[in-house]
């Protein structure tokens, strides 16, 4: 459901411009790992997704977008899991890194939710991805937020950088942080070279 959902949603957003991705080659080819992209809109959801195929994306979303049966459903289908982000407890880690150790991929905004390029990154992402020894692969995007901008046909784009690792000859606690600071600096580079495209 997942593989046909996000081939749907491939020609549907095509319909409004073609999107360019670039540094693709950057993401790991085995392996689980977390990918955290700048978030502005819901669209860059949906292209990320998209993006990466045939790599199917496990989503962390809030909660509140699992009370309804419809939407519950649409999220199990497109692989999204529940966080309580106002109460996290142990499962918000222990979600997202069960499904890295079976080798699958985790997706996080860790700007939040349509947030500014400026607003200090959540420290989930890289937590979750530095417990479970694996990359992180930040994504930045430009391009249409909502419908508004869809039909404005504003040209989407999604720059890939390279995995940042845990550190192996610090502490954790302490690789963490380099992660952290890592991977604030490279979102930020990469989304000014899509500004500069």
């Amino acid at each position: 459901m997942y593989t046909f959902a996000a081939n749907l949603l491939k020609i549907i957003l095509g319909l409004f411009g073609r999107l360019n991705v670039y540094q693709k080659e950057n993401i790991p080819q085995s392996g689980g790992f977390v990918i955290a992209c700048t978030h502005t809109g819901w669209v860059d959801i949906l292209w990320l997704g998209v993006s990466v195929l045939p790599i199917k994306i496990h989503y962390m979303a809030k909660k509140e977008l699992f009370q309804t049966r419809f939407l519950k459903w649409l999220m199990q289908t497109l692989h999204a899991f529940p966080v309580d982000r106002e109460n996290p407890g142990p499962s918000t880690i222990k979600t997202p890194r069960r499904l890295l150790a079976e080798n699958k991929v985790v997706g996080i905004f860790p700007s939040g939710t349509r947030t500014s390029e400026e607003t200090p990154l959540k420290r989930g992402a890289v937590t979750i991805a530095g417990h479970s020894n694996v990359p992180i692969v930040p994504v930045a995007y430009d391009g249409p937020n909502n419908f508004k901008d869809l039909l404005k046909r504003m040209k989407p784009q999604i720059i890939y950088g390279a995995p940042i690792y845990l550190p192996s000859h610090l502490s954790r606690k302490e690789g963490i942080e380099i992660m952290m600071e890592e991977l604030n600096s490279e979102l930020k580079n990469l989304q000014e070279e899509l500004h500069n495209k």
